[in-house]
C-alpha cells in the first residue's frame, strides 16, 4: 500500500501570477497598480499647520498655567520683589549721582536707601497722625451729614417716611448683630493680611538694598544662565527693559505728585477735612492706572458730601475731573508717552487681570510688566530681523548630523 501511495502523483501547485513591471504594463495598455500616498501628504497643508500650532499653543498654555499656580503660591515673595524693582528703578539715579561725586558704592547705597525709607516712613506717620487727629471731627460731621441726609429725604418729593428710615436703620443693626462671627473672622483675617504686608515690606526693603548695591552683578549672573546662542539678544533687551521701567516709575511718580498737590489744594481751599490724608491717598492710588484715579476721586467726593454738603461735593467733583483731564490729555502723553507705549485697552485689561490674580499689588505691577514686555518683544523682533539680513560669516567647521539637518531647515525657512 505504501508503494502504491508513492506512485500516485501529488496535486500540481499552480504557478504564482507574474506581476508585470510598470513599463510592461504601460506597453501592454494595462493600468499600474494603485500606489498609496503618504498619509501626511493627504492631510491639507492648512490643517497640518493648524495642528502643529495647536499642540504648541497647548504646551505654552500648560506652562503658563503652571507658572501662574507657582506664582499664586509664592505671591507674597513675587509682589515684594516686584515692589523692590519699582523702588530700585526710582532710587538708582540717586545712587549713580552720589557715586559720581566720589562716594563709594556701599555708602551711596546706604545713604540713598536710608533717605528713601525715612521719607516713606515720615509720609506714612504723617498720614496716620492726620487721620487720628481728625477722626473725632470726622465722626461728628458724619453724624451731622446723616441727619441732614435724613431731613432731606423726609422733605424730598419721594414720599419717604420716618418709619421707613427707622426700619432701614433697624435692619442694618440686626444685620450687623447676626453677622458678628463673620465680622470677627474678617477682623482676624485683616490681622493676618497686616502681618503679610509687614513681611512683604521687609522682604522688599532687603531686596531693594541688594538690587541697589549689586544690581549689575545680579544681571550678569542672570545672563550667565541664558544659553550662549540667545545671550546677545537678552543682553540687549535687558537694559532697554530697565530704561522703560525706570521711565515708567519716574513718570508715574511725577504725575501722581501733580494730581495729589492740585486736588489736595482744592480740598484745602474748599474746607474739606483731612485734605492732606486724602491727597496722600490720591498719590498712592495714582499708581493704579485709570482705576485708581476714579476710586480716589470718588473717596474725596464722598468725604466732601458727608462733611460739607452737596455743593462742596460738586465743587470737589469738578476739581477732580479737571485735574484728571489735564493728566490724561497733557501730562501722561508728554511724560509717559515716549517711554510707555501701551494702548488704553491693554492698560484696562492688564489692570483687571493683575487685580484678579494678585489683588491691589497685581494691579499696580500689571502695567509696568506689560510695558516692559512690549519693549522686550519689539527689540527681540528687530534683533532677529537684523540677524537674518546680516551676511553670514563662517565661524567654524561645517555642521554634521542632526546639527546640519537643523541648519538646513532654518536656512530653508529663512
Amino acid at each position: 500500500e505504501a508503494e502504491a501511495e508513492a506512485d500516485v502523483d501529488p496535486l500540481p501547485v499552480p504557478p504564482a501570477p507574474e506581476v508585470p513591471s510598470p513599463a510592461a504594463a504601460a506597453g501592454s495598455g494595462e493600468a499600474p497598480p494603485p500606489v498609496r500616498p503618504d498619509p501626511a501628504a493627504v492631510i491639507p497643508w492648512g490643517v497640518r499647520v493648524a495642528a502643529e500650532a495647536s499642540w504648541r499653543l497647548l504646551l505654552l498654555a500648560g506652562m503658563v498655567w503652571v507658572l501662574m499656580k507657582v506664582i499664586s503660591e509664592v505671591r507674597l515673595v513675587v509682589l515684594a520683589f516686584a515692589a523692590a524693582l519699582l523702588v530700585t528703578a526710582l532710587l538708582q539715579p540717586f545712587v549713580v549721582r552720589l557715586r559720581r561725586i566720589g562716594l563709594p558704592r556701599g555708602l551711596a547705597t546706604a545713604v540713598t536707601a536710608v533717605l528713601g525709607f525715612v521719607v516713606i516712613g515720615l509720609v506714612g506717620w504723617f498720614v496716620v497722625w492726620q487721620v487720628m487727629e481728625n477722626l473725632d471731627d470726622l465722626s461728628n460731621r458724619l453724624r451731622e451729614g446723616i441727619n441732614e441726609l435724613k431731613s432731606w429725604a423726609l422733605d424730598s418729593p419721594f414720599h419717604v417716611t420716618e418709619k421707613q428710615i427707622n426700619d432701614i436703620a433697624k435692619n442694618l443693626s440686626e444685620t450687623i448683630g447676626t453677622n458678628t462671627e463673620e465680622i470677627t473672622s474678617a477682623g482676624l483675617q485683616g490681622v493676618t493680611v497686616l502681618v503679610e504686608v509687614l513681611t512683604g515690606m521687609l522682604l522688599s526693603m532687603f531686596s531693594t538694598l541688594f538690587l541697589l548695591y549689586d544690581g549689575q552683578k545680579i544681571w550678569n549672573w542672570v545672563l550667565g544662565l541664558v544659553p550662549s546662542a540667545a545671550r546677545p539678544g537678552v543682553a540687549g533687551a535687558g537694559p532697554r527693559a530697565w530704561r522703560t521701567l525706570t521711565a515708567y516709575v519716574r513718570g508715574t511718580v511725577l504725575v501722581a505728585l501733580i494730581d495729589a498737590v492740585f486736588i489736595g489744594l482744592g480740598l484745602y481751599f474748599l474746607k474739606v477735612p483731612m485734605a492732606v490724608p486724602l491727597a496722600v491717598f490720591i498719590f498712592l492710588f495714582a499708581f493704579i492706572p485709570l482705576v485708581g484715579a476714579v476710586v480716589s476721586g470718588a473717596l474725596a467726593v464722598v468725604v466732601a458730601l458727608v462733611t460739607q454738603g452737596p455743593f462742596t461735593a460738586l465743587m470737589v467733583l469738578l476739581v477732580v475731573l479737571a485735574v484728571q483731564q489735564i493728566e490724561g490729555h497733557v501730562l501722561q502723553p508728554f511724560i509717559l508717552g515716549r517711554a510707555v507705549r501701551v494702548h488704553p485697552l491693554a492698560v484696562v485689561l492688564s489692570v483687571a487681570a493683575g487685580g484678579m490674580i494678585a489683588g491691589i499689588g497685581g494691579a499696580v505691577v500689571a502695567v509696568p510688566l506689560v510695558a516692559v514686555t512690549n519693549t522686550v518683544v519689539v527689540y527681540l523682533r528687530a534683533y532677529s530681523r537684523e540677524r537674518r539680513l546680516a551676511p553670514a560669516a563662517p565661524t567654524g567647521p561645517a555642521p554634521h548630523g542632526a546639527t546640519a539637518v537643523g541648519s538646513a531647515e532654518r536656512e530653508a525657512q529663512g
